[in-house]
């Protein structure tokens, strides 16, 4: 079977830290990566996956289609709009560069397979920072992002409701449904012709959780929860469908299912 290529952009961050003990303190910084589950999953599978952290997306990104066409999916996970659209030339020498959302937009056109997973820094994200609203990326997915800080917080949980229409689709074959709790997700508006595969319950506002759709030739998918902890908590990463899950979400995108 030939391989997929798959582009995960996202899901790094560094975090600095100030310890005071007494007259004393000391600073530390700690590097940190998302997306250690979803690479487990796809070992020995026939999706090759490239993980681009965050702090490489900037220079790391490809800036021409031609270096785009080299992937069959692209996933953008907690990674904020300003990383592709500020690269070192524009912010730092104020030099012209192509802009990426409107090549990741028109390679999806042409039958690329795009998806965001949620995050602090998906969709619009916190204090609305992500700033995907109105881009050339929002454009090509099946939701709409608000104006404001999108998140849903839900410490105490949720299970995610499966559309009764959609039960069939060849995202959920082979999972042990119900699928496990979620933390929290990105509110989302969905556009006109787009499919809901799965919700939260009405308690927690009914909001969209999968959503599937088209751009021009291409498959685009929504998926507002996160990938792994902390919205997405280590009891569903070690569900047995999580595999099952994110592989059938790789095949739907690349046309495969």
């Amino acid at each position: 079977m030939t391989e997929t290529k798959v582009l995960l952009v996202g899901e790094s961050w560094a975090t600095s830290a100030t310890h005071y003990k007494g007259f004393d303190q000391f600073g530390s910084v700690t590097f940190h990566l998302g997306a250690e589950p979803l690479v487990a999953a796809l070992r020995d599978s026939p999706y090759a996956l490239t993980y681009m952290p965050a702090h490489e997306a900037a220079e790391g990104f490809p800036f021409t289609a031609e270096g785009l066409a080299q992937y069959d999916v692209i996933l953008l996970s907690d990674i904020g709009a300003n990383t592709l659209l500020l690269p070192p030339e524009v912010w730092l020498r104020g030099k012209p560069v192509p802009n990426r959302l409107k090549l990741i937009r028109d390679w999806t056109a042409k039958g690329g397979g795009l998806a965001m997973i949620g995050g602090y820094f998906s969709f619009q994200g916190i204090d609305g920072k992500a700033r995907w609203r109105r881009t050339p990326v929002e454009e090509a997915l099946p939701v709409e992002c608000l104006p404001c800080d999108d998140r849903i917080e839900v410490p105490d949980g949720f299970v995610p409701e499966i559309a009764e229409a959609h039960r069939n689709h060849p995202i959920f074959a082979g999972l042990d449904l119900p699928m496990p709790l979620l933390l929290g997700a990105n509110e989302v508006v969905v556009k006109p012709g787009a499919e809901v595969l799965a919700r939260l319950p009405a308690e927690e506002g009914g909001h969209p959780l999968l959503v599937t759709g088209r751009h021009g030739e291409g498959r685009t998918l929504a998926w507002t929860s996160d990938i792994g902890p902390h919205w997405l908590p280590q009891p569903f990463v070690d569900w047995p469908g999580y595999k099952t899950l994110w592989r059938n979400t790789l095949g739907w995108l690349a046309g495969r299912n």
